[in-house]
Parts: C-alpha cells; structure tokens; sequence
C-alpha cells in the first residue's frame, strides 16, 4: 500500500477523533491512521510530531500543515479539501484541476 499524504494520530472509540475521520472519508481522502497510546503519558510519537500529546492531530503533507484539535482540523480539511478548496476532489479522488486521461 502507497503512503498517503495524511497522517491521523488517534485513538480508539475516540468520539473527536472519529469526528475527522467522518470528515476525511466525506471527502473521499486516503490517509493513514496511527493509533496512539490511551495514556497522555505514553504518547511520544505524537508529541514527537506535533508538541502535543492530545489526539486528534493531522499531519498534512501536502500542504505542510500539522495541526491538533478536531474542530480545528474540520475547519482545515472543509477550508482545504471541501467545495472551492484548493484541494477539492472529484468524485473519482483527482484533484477538481486535475482532468484524467487525454489532452484538454
């Protein structure tokens, strides 16, 4: 499997963080879960990421955004990947500037 652009650190049964995942799969955007530790404690990948230890956090590479909070990161992926974002996708997952297959 293709590494993906998105990274999602969470946790499971998270309700806040199942609240991104909906939002990234309503946009049909790939992404890679890393599922973190339920201890605050025991939580260095994500703190080694984002400088923080609290879950939801997106890691965006492809618009170098790193960004913790749910509602902050709805906002970012609506802003970013919703209707008249920079990143729009079609239904087929292209970019809405992106026109599969031969010439224009």
């Amino acid at each position: 499997m293709a590494d993906h652009a998105i990274t999602l650190y969470r946790l499971q049964a998270c309700p806040f963080c199942e609240r991104v995942v909906r939002r990234l799969q309503e946009y049909g955007l790939e992404y890679t879960s890393r599922f973190v530790e339920p201890l605050h404690s025991r939580r260095t990948a994500v703190k080694r990421e984002s400088g923080v230890r609290t879950v939801p956090v997106i890691i965006d590479e492809r618009t170098g955004i790193t960004m913790a909070e749910s509602a902050n990161i709805v906002r970012y992926l609506d802003s970013t990947y919703g209707p008249g974002g920079e990143y729009e996708q079609e239904a087929d997952g292209m970019p809405a500037d992106i026109a599969p297959g031969g010439d224009a």
